[in-house]
This record gives C-alpha cells, structure tokens and sequence, in this order.
C-alpha cells in the first residue's frame, strides 16, 4: 500500500494537473504555429550553425535538389578558431526520409560541432523541400559528385570524409563505388545495406513492401501528386514501428515534466513535421532496387544505361556504425551485405579493402545522430582514429572503445581505442531468402500492371488541386496543425491561460504520494501499446509467412 494522500496533498495535485494541462496544451498549440510557420518560410534547413552556401545544384546541367554549405560557425566558436588545414574535410549527409535536412547538426553537440571541434573543416549537404522535375537517383550522384569535387578543390585535393546518416549512408556508399577514389574514409551511421536482414518480431520494417504488393502503391502515391512522392508517408511508416510512442509516450512524458521538457519536445517536433518530397521516379525506383528488390548487395543497382554499383569497388575505408536498440536499421541491415559481397576474410583482403564496425548496445536509430553523448562520445572517437583506421591492413575489424571515466567528455588520453580482427564468415545473418525474392517478383509484377493500365488514368485525374489536398489532408499533418488557433480558435485561449500559469506556478514535488499513482498509470498504458504492437507484428510476421514463406 502507497501513502494515503491528504486532503491538502489532494487539493495540491489537482491544481498541479489542471495548471499541466493548461501548458500541455499551449505546447500542442506552439508545435502547430511552428509547423505552419515553418511551411510558411519554405521549410529551410533546421540546423544549428551559421553557414554559407557553395553549390546549388538545382543549376547543375543534370539538376537535382541539393545543396553544399560550408560551416562557418558553432555557437561562438568558428572556423578559424577550429579548423586544422592539416585534417581531410568532413562532408555530412543527412538522411532524405521524409523529412528536411538538419539532424547532423540538430545541436550543438551534433556531428557537425564535434566533427568542426576535432579540427576538420565541415561541410554539409542540404536538399530543398521540392525536387527537381523528373529527377532520379543518377542526377542525385551526379550532383554529390561535383560537391565532392568542390570542397577536395578547396584542400589541395584532399579526399573528404563522407559521414553518411541513414539513408544518405547508402547514398555515400553508391558514391563511393560510382566515383572510385575520389572520396576518403565513409562512416556510415544506422545505413541499411542488406534490405533482407533483420529479426522476427524486431524489425517489421522490412515486411511492408511484401504485405502491399511491392512498389506500385509507392508509384500510385507519387502519380496522385503529380510526381512528387510526400514524406509524410515515409514518416508515418516510422511512427507505425512503435504505435505507443507516437500516440502516448511522447506526449505522457511531455504532460508529466511539462516544466522541463516543452522547449526539447518543440526544437525535435519542428523537424520531425517538416516534410519533404521526393520525386516520383527516384522513389519509385529506390523502393524497386532497394527496399524490395534489394540489389545493392548483390551488385544490380544500374545507375544509368553504363554503369552498374559494384560494392568491390570501393576501396576507402569505410566505418560502420550499428546499434541493437536500432528497429529501422539493426545490424543485421547494416552488416549483412559483408558476407554477401565478400564470400570470406581472404576475399576482402584480396579486394585491398578495410572495413571497421562498431556497435552500441541500446540506443535507438535516431539516437545514432541526434543523441548528444553518442556525438561527444563515439562519433568523437571515429573522427579522432580516422588516420588509426586508414593505416589498418586490409580486413574486417571491430572498433572497441574503453572509456573507465564513463564520461562522454573524456579526454584523448582518458580512453582507448583498438581495432579487433574479425571473419567475413562470422558475420551471419539468418533470414528467408526465398519469400523476399517471391516479394520482389511479385512486385515487378504488380509493378508491370499498374505502370500499364492503371497509372496513365491517375496521372490524367491528378491536378495541383488534389496534389495540395493530399497533402494537407494527410494525417501526419492534420493531427497537429489542427491544434493551431488559425483552425481551431478556441485554442487561443491557451496561450493566454499558460502565461499566467507559467507566472505563478504550483508543481508538486517528485516524491508526492499521487505523482507515484500517475507514473503507475502511465506505466501500465504504454505497457498495453506495447502488447498491442507485439501482437501486431507477430500477425504481421504470420500473415507474411503464409503469403511467402518457404
């Protein structure tokens, strides 16, 4: 039995609520403003530094909607304060999942602000809410390619650094293995590779293409836009992995330290709503080689009528940077192409090649770019044993990290770093090969009947009417603009009723007998999203192996 509660206590905790739910509110109400706001100034880059821009590829002979910027300044600390003209450039890529570029250098303690800290000049590629007309996966590496080329121009030819986030990870790897030699090592943080991979139950992610047929929906969607393909859906897909989070946990934590947690949760909710396009062929065509077909690692990816990825090309170094707690990109996505590419250790050595891993225990995928401490920590590390790692022989490595202060703040010589030979063979990954291939002739199939008879009808009812109504009907957008005062006025009255709350605050203290009844609750409801989610992917599991299975 808990302590019973006071009357006093009870009176305490009831205001307590009633002004949380005052802020909670007004903080749903700030996220919509900035959401429209942040549409309203065309969505810019959400990063955390000054810059300027060098190239814009959207003048490129082949356009594509990027851009290069030069770092000219963290905080107060700026280029020349930093910069060792003796290091290689850092060139970060951000992921093109659905969102808008900005999760490298989200914070201060970002991969940019360590990367610019540990003496390299840094430069990041940005890429604008709407693509270029018929733009495709080739115009995207051609225009890296001549970014690459800019900033090894302005370094005496130095080999840049590509640190590649998620999707750009692959991107940096398509780079790497289209241009050989013309980049440095590649550090590639939570990037799939092997699409197949992963655990039951773990990772459902990589079902979806086989329970809705394959690609053509992909191609239906971006038809409805008129060629464009809206993130918004790329992003729901992510919130669906865990259902609880995103329809309870977040906002419970918000709701229970809204006096601490409102500036946090609106800095992260102005990223995480601000969707991207992609164009309709270049998605159409990374979901078909990729997600579905899954033809990078087995050297099918065609970037044009003469060139086709081959992984063995790549001889720079490349850094792989992996979690467990990661359910979009375990290790197993991250890894599993070693094996398939280099049938043994003595075939990679023989490739001339060197490729190190690290992983960590727990956190999740966004944690590998966004949390500060793995940036102070782990990505600080991989910056400072680049020249370690160059040097290393040809083979497969771990990266082992021993720090015995436990501080992310170490100094250089407060931890160590050694790199631990591995065997190509011992990388194994288990999963059912068969049923993916069934997934991807079925799509090709599908593919086939819905490019034929069905996408010629979409494209001739799509107009810019229905393109903007999609988007703006799309729930991803509508459950949090709709807390603005501009659709809902009433919620107005919240930003009135927070400052005088916010002026004369009564939060209970931590240890109040009720305060431990509420986190009881909480607990108790996002432990039931959680059996909802398992059950769920455990039918999703069943379902998909009735369909495909062996």
């Amino acid at each position: 039995m808990g302590t019973i509660p006071s009357p006093f206590e009870v009176l305490d905790y009831q205001r307590d609520i009633l002004e949380r739910t005052i802020l909670f509110f007004d903080v749903l109400r700030r996220r919509a403003n900035n959401m429209l706001e942040h549409e309203t100034a065309g969505l810019p880059p959400l990063i955390n530094f000054k810059y300027e821009m060098l190239r814009d590829a959207r003048t490129f002979e082949r356009p594509a909607n990027y851009a290069l910027l030069r770092i000219t300044e963290v905080g107060d600390d700026c280029w020349d304060d930093c910069v060792d003209p003796e290091k290689p450039p850092v060139i970060v890529l951000d992921p093109r999942a659905g969102h808008g570029p900005g999760i490298g250098g989200f914070k201060r303690d970002s991969e940019v602000g360590v990367a610019l800290h540990t003496g390299h000049p840094v430069y990041f590629v940005v890429f604008f809410p709407e693509p270029s007309p018929h733009q495709t996966l080739a115009d995207v590496l051609a225009a890296l390619r001549q970014f690459v080329e800019a900033v090894s121009g302005r370094h005496d030819g130095k080999a840049p650094v590509l640190y590649g986030n998620c999707q750009a990870g692959w991107a940096a790897t398509l780079l790497s293995a289209h241009c050989e030699g013309l980049t440095g090592p590649v550090v590639l943080n939570g990037s799939p590779l092997s699409y197949w991979g992963g655990e039951a139950r773990a990772n459902p992610m990589r079902l979806a293409g086989g329970l809705v047929g394959g690609a053509w929906l992909t191609h239906f969607l971006a038809d409805l836009n008129q060629d464009r393909f809206d993130g918004a859906w790329l992003v729901q897909n992510f919130e669906a992995l865990k259902p609880g989070n995103a329809a309870w946990d977040k906002y419970a934590n918000l709701f229970t330290k809204i006096d601490s947690e409102s500036d946090r949760f609106l800095d992260f909710e102005r990223w995480w709503n601000g969707f991207y396009r992609l164009s309709g062929e270049e998605m159409v065509s990374i979901v078909e080689d990729l997600f579905v077909g899954n033809k990078l690692e087995q050297g099918q990816v065609r970037v044009d009528d003469h060139c086709t990825i081959d992984l063995t090309s790549i001889k720079n170094p490349l850094v792989i940077f992996a979690s467990y707690g990661d359910n979009i990109t375990p290790p197993h996505q991250a890894l599993g192409w070693v094996p398939s590419v280099y049938k043994t250790t003595d075939a990679l050595k023989a490739a001339g090649q060197r490729i190190v891993y690290l992983t960590n225990p727990h956190v999740g995928h966004l944690g590998i770019f966004v949390s500060a401490s793995v940036a102070r920590f782990e990505h600080r590390a991989i910056l400072e044993s680049l020249g370690d790692i160059e040097a290393l022989e040809p083979g497969l490595y771990e990266m082992k990290i021993e720090n015995p202060t436990g501080d992310p703040d170490c100094e250089r010589d407060q931890y160590a770093v050694r790199f631990e030979a591995r065997n190509v063979e011992d990388l194994h990954f288990d999963y059912p090969r068969r049923a993916f291939e069934r997934v991807r002739e079925v799509s090709e199939f599908n593919e086939t009947l819905y490019r034929t008879f069905v996408s010629p009808w979409v494209k001739a009812i799509a107009n810019p009417w229905l393109a903007q109504s999609t988007q703006w009907l799309h729930p991803m957008r509508m459950r949090t603009y709709l807390w603005s005062e501009r659709f809902t006025p009433w919620m107005g009255a919240f930003a009135v009723l927070a400052d005088a709350v916010a002026k004369d605050r009564h939060a209970v203290r931590d240890d109040h007998p009720l305060m431990a009844q509420e986190r009881k609750l909480i607990a108790e409801i996002s432990a039931f999203w959680e059996t909802a989610r398992r059950l769920r992917d455990a039918a999703q599991e069943r379902m998909f192996t009735n369909i495909y299975g062996e």
